[in-house]
C-alpha cells in the first residue's frame, strides 16, 4: 500500500485540535507532521478547514443476523456505519438468532458476515441463566466482553441474568479483566399500565421508573466491589444514578457508563402521544433529568455516548396504532451517531475533541481497543473520518443506509456532515458513494 498524507487545517488530536498532515503507512499512523510539510512520495490529500477526527467507534449495535436479518443484517448495518464514519461497531449479543452465548453460536454468527463485513466489527458475548461453563470457551474464541439485561431483554431466547448467575460469572470475568456490561432494571411484575391508554407516553414513562434504573446500577456497583469485576453500564438514562456512579468512581472502582444519543437529544416533554418511534428501555426521560446527564457527561462521570442501534420492522414498531403497549422498544440511529451528538453538544459548549473522546478514545477502552483505534497518533490504525462541522442536513429516509427507515430523527435539522471515511488507511467512502466494501475486520482484544 502506497504512502498517504493526509492534510487539514483542524485535525482533531488527543491533545487537542491543530493543523497537521498526517502521514500513513500501511494501514497505520506513522507520523504526524506539520501542515506545511511536504511529502515528495505520498499521495496528498488537502481538505483544508474540514476536521479530521479519528474514525468513530459504538460498542453498543444490535445487527440482528443471523436470524433476524429482515431487522437489519451485516451489509446494512455496517454500510450505514461508514456513511455516518464509524468504522469499528461491537455486535450485542441479542437479537440475532441464536444468540451468542456459546462458541458455536458465535461462530455462526461470524460466518454471516462473509461478503457484507464493511467496517471492523467485534462482539460481546451473553451472559443468560445457565450458561457460565461457556464464557472461558467464548473468552478463548474472540468476545470482548459480556452482556446481562437484569430485566426481561424483550426476546425469550435471552432471558435476564439474576445476581447468582452474575456471581458465578463475575471472578471469571475479573481474571482476565473484561467487562460485563449490563442493562440495568430490576423490573416489577406489573402490567396495570397496559390498561391505561396505549398511545400516552406519559403512561409508559412511567411504566419503567427510575427506581428499577436505581436499584439495578446499585446492585452492579455492589457486585463490581466486591468482585474487582470491570462493570460498564449501558445507556444510563436515570439521573438518579449518577451521584452513587460519581462515588464509585472516586473509591477507584473499575466502572465505566455509557448514555445514549437519544437521552441527549430529545426529552420527554417534546414527545407526543402515539410517537412509538421513540419508544425505548429505559425510556427518554424529561428535561430536568436529561439536563444532568449532559453535566455528568461533560464531568466525565459518564464516560461516553452510544447509540443502541436496535431496529426492527415497521409493522413492530406500531406506527399505524402509536400503542406503547405492544411496539419494540428500539432507536434506529447508526448512521446519525455523529451528527445527532454534534448538534446537541455544541449548544453546551462543546468542541470536537468531546466528539474524539466520547465517540472514538472512550469506547475504544470498553472494548479492547486502546493504543491502536480512537485516536489519532503514531502507531495507531488509520481509521479516520473527515467531517464538516458546520454544514447542516435535514434527515431524510432516502439517505438512510439502515435497512428499514424508521427513526424519531427523521425530519430533524442536524449539523455536521461525514464527507470521507477512511479504513486503514483505505478511502471506503466519499459522500455520497460508497468507494470499497467489505474491507472490515474483526477486532480482538
Amino acid at each position: 500500500m502506497s504512502m498517504l498524507a493526509l492534510k487539514s487545517q483542524r485535525v482533531v488530536l488527543p491533545e487537542g485540535e491543530r493543523a497537521a498532515t498526517i502521514l500513513i503507512e500501511t494501514g497505520r499512523i506513522s507520523a504526524l507532521l506539520p501542515y506545511e510539510a511536504e511529502v515528495a512520495t505520498a499521495e496528498v490529500i488537502d481538505v483544508g478547514h474540514r476536521a479530521i477526527l479519528p474514525g468513530l467507534i459504538d460498542p453498543h449495535v444490535h445487527i440482528n443476523e443471523p436470524g433476524r436479518t429482515d431487522w437489519e443484517g451485516f451489509n446494512t448495518a455496517t454500510r450505514a456505519a461508514l456513511a455516518g464514519g464509524l468504522t469499528s461497531l461491537v455486535d450485542m449479543p441479542l437479537n440475532s438468532a441464536p444468540v451468542t452465548t456459546s462458541v458455536a453460536n458465535l461462530e455462526l454468527k461470524k460466518a454471516a458476515t462473509q461478503g457484507q463485513l464493511h467496517c471492523h466489527v467485534g462482539f460481546w458475548g451473553g451472559v443468560v441463566p445457565g450458561n457460565a461453563a461457556d464464557i472461558e470457551p467464548l473468552i478463548e474464541a474472540g468476545v470482548l466482553g459480556f452482556k446481562a439485561f437484569l430485566t426481561h431483554s424483550g426476546i425469550d431466547d435471552f432471558p435476564n441474568a439474576t445476581e447468582e448467575d452474575l456471581r458465578r460469572v463475575m471472578p471469571i470475568l475479573a481474571r482476565h479483566q473484561l467487562p460485563l456490561l449490563v442493562h440495568c432494571e430490576l423490573s416489577e411484575d406489573n402490567e396495570d399500565w397496559k390498561r391505561n391508554d396505549p398511545r400516552s407516553y406519559p403512561n409508559y414513562l412511567a411504566s419503567r421508573p427510575k427506581k428499577w434504573e436505581d436499584d439495578a446500577v446499585a446492585l452492579m456497583i455492589r457486585l463490581c466491589e466486591e468482585f474487582d469485576c470491570p462493570v460498564h453500564i449501558v445507556h444510563l438514562s436515570s439521573a438518579n444514578s449518577i451521584a452513587p456512579i460519581a462515588a464509585a468512581k472516586a473509591r477507584g472502582l473499575p466502572l465505566t457508563v455509557e448514555t445514549g444519543q437519544h437521552y441527549l437529544y430529545f426529552n420527554a416533554e417534546d414527545i407526543a402521544d402515539g410517537q412509538t418511534q421513540f419508544k425505548c428501555a429505559p425510556p427518554i426521560r424529561e428535561q430536568v433529568n436529561n439536563d444532568q446527564l449532559w453535566a455528568a457527561l461533560q464531568t466525565g462521570i459518564i464516560d461516553f455516548v452510544a447509540t443502541d442501534h436496535s431496529p426492527a420492522p415497521p409493522d413492530l414498531k406500531q406506527l399505524a396504532s402509536g400503542d406503547f403497549t405492544t411496539a419494540w422498544g428500539g432507536i434506529a440511529s447508526l448512521q446519525l451517531a455523529l451528527p445527532v451528538l454534534w448538534t446537541a453538544a455544541r449548544r453546551r459548549g462543546a468542541d470536537l475533541s468531546d466528539m474524539a473522546r466520547w465517540l472514538s478514545a472512550n469506547p475504544a477502552k470498553l472494548a479492547g481497543q486502546a493504543g491502536k483505534k480512537g485516536q489519532i497518533a503514531p502507531g495507531f490504525d488509520a481509521d479516520l473520518i473527515v467531517f464538516d462541522a458546520e454544514q447542516t442536513f435535514v434527515v431524510r429516509e432516502e439517505m438512510m443506509e439502515h435497512k428499514h427507515k424508521v427513526s424519531p430523527y427523521l425530519w430533524q435539522e442536524l449539523t455536521g456532515v461525514v464527507e470521507l471515511t477512511f479504513l486503514a488507511g483505505e478511502l471506503v467512502f466519499q459522500r455520497p458513494d460508497f468507494r470499497h466494501l467489505n474491507h472490515g475486520t474483526f477486532l480482538t482484544r
